[in-house]
């Protein structure tokens, strides 16, 4: 029979599970009472420190790192986000996952501008200097490709958090309102949509309406407290909270003001949802309410039978997350998670319940609510609705499987 504890009866029952084992006959003795030989407690104090660094690295005992998907096209592809080793709702900057459709150019910001013109008052060119004397927001977002867990819906789920989920990351972004700009150029009457276009050799552009772009846009140049790194747009790019990450132009060098959307390659070929009727649904920006628990999960390892907390993260392009519940038996019941203190709108969100496991086989599934009220669905209600035709926009819950000998798969 499997048992969900609260925290304090999980930090209650452990910490005299601890007391028991101290006081039994034959077992080591209580912390308080273990001797530690001098060397030990000397031995770190006395070692010289490596020289001091321009530029901090982490330490050398940290091994998380992208996962870069083979591609036979130079300059094209993805890399993930190792998911279950982050802490907190922050990706650091060098592990934050990219999509790059011509590689990843090297720009001298002194010689960026950004053009912004077509139906306005006055057509500008912001060069990096313009920008950096205006006003600055700074706002936590989410960033998702559309096709992140495309494999989970094809039937194929991901093997671990990074390789079902890792086209996920969260950052700090820090630019200026993209409405600022759009308020020195004058907006004329009759534009509806703007199309955004990067400098890359792709030229990647997207049409966005205009609705969008004055309400919660960033023009950005900076990301967790630094300059973008280049495979993030340096020195300029676009940040469209909640939105389907190829929107999020990057090097970003040209914005036209327009009357409707110019159906470029990336909205006309791409990114498109093909339905079982053979219609295809476009424009279906919002990144909805997902979910992945993180530990324990796929390619982990439980330690036999006893108490753990159940992590994971959820996020929604709605707007906040306000429930997160968690299932252990391949979801006929559910139980409420304790969400993170930190709840931003349209950001990641922690999640964590204390759980004890008694060693037989289970499945581990969690599923978000956002603010509007929408609750992430099952694989087989997307599926009945959606088909398999299309794999953009994926949002099912996923299953982790914790066996007998401990091992936490993905089947």
């Amino acid at each position: 029979m499997r048992t969900e504890i609260s925290r304090r009866a999980f930090l209650a029952t452990t910490t005299a599970t601890l007391g028991a084992v101290a006081s039994s006959p034959g077992s080591l003795p209580a912390p308080s009472q273990v001797s530690v030989p001098p060397e030990r407690l000397l031995a770190p104090h006395r070692l010289l420190g490596a020289p001091r660094r321009q530029y901090g690295d982490r330490s050398p005992y940290e091994k998380s790192v992208r996962y870069f998907k083979p591609s036979s096209t130079p300059g094209t592809g993805a890399s993930r986000t190792p998911l279950q080793d982050l802490h907190g709702i922050i990706t650091p900057s060098s592990l934050h996952f990219e999509r790059h459709h011509a590689g990843v150019p090297q720009i001298d910001p002194s010689h960026h501008e950004l053009l912004i013109h077509g139906l306005v008052e006055r057509p500008l060119i912001f060069t990096m200097k313009d920008i950096l004397r205006l006003p600055p927001v700074s706002h936590v977002h989410f960033l998702e490709c559309a096709g992140n867990t495309a494999s989970d819906q094809l039937g194929q789920p991901g093997v671990d958090p990074q390789m079902s989920h890792g086209l996920l990351s969260c950052s700090e972004w820090t630019g200026v309102s993209l409405r600022t700009l759009l308020e020195d150029v004058g907006v004329k009457p009759k534009a509806r949509w703007l199309v955004a276009e990067g400098v890359d050799a792709s030229r990647l552009s997207r049409s966005l309406p205009l609705e969008k772009a004055l309400d919660d846009v960033i023009v950005a140049y900076g990301q967790n407290g630094e300059a973008l790194r280049p495979e993030q747009g340096y020195p300029l790019r676009l940040v469209v909270p909640g939105w389907e990450g190829n929107v999020n132009i990057k090097w970003l060098g040209r914005i036209d003001l327009v009357d409707q959307p110019y159906m470029t390659r990336d909205e006309a070929a791409f990114y498109t949802d093909l339905m079982p009727n053979g219609l295809a649904r476009m424009f279906t920006f919002v990144m909805e309410a997902k979910s992945v628990i993180t530990r324990p999960a796929g390619g982990q390892h439980l330690d036999g039978a006893g108490f753990y907390e159940i992590e994971g993260m959820a996020w929604s392009g709605r707007g906040r997350i306000t429930r997160v519940e968690i299932s252990t038996d391949d979801g006929r019941s559910w139980r409420d998670a304790e969400l993170n203190s930190l709840v931003l709108p349209k950001a990641v969100t922690r999640f964590r319940l204390p759980w004890r496991w008694d060693g037989s086989e289970v499945s581990l599934q969690s599923r978000c609510t956002d603010e509007t009220g929408y609750t992430q669905p099952t694989r087989e209600e997307l599926v009945s609705v959606r088909g398999l035709n299309g794999t953009d926009h994926y949002n099912g819950i996923k299953a982790w499987y914790v066996h007998r000998d401990g091992k936490v798969t993905h089947v």
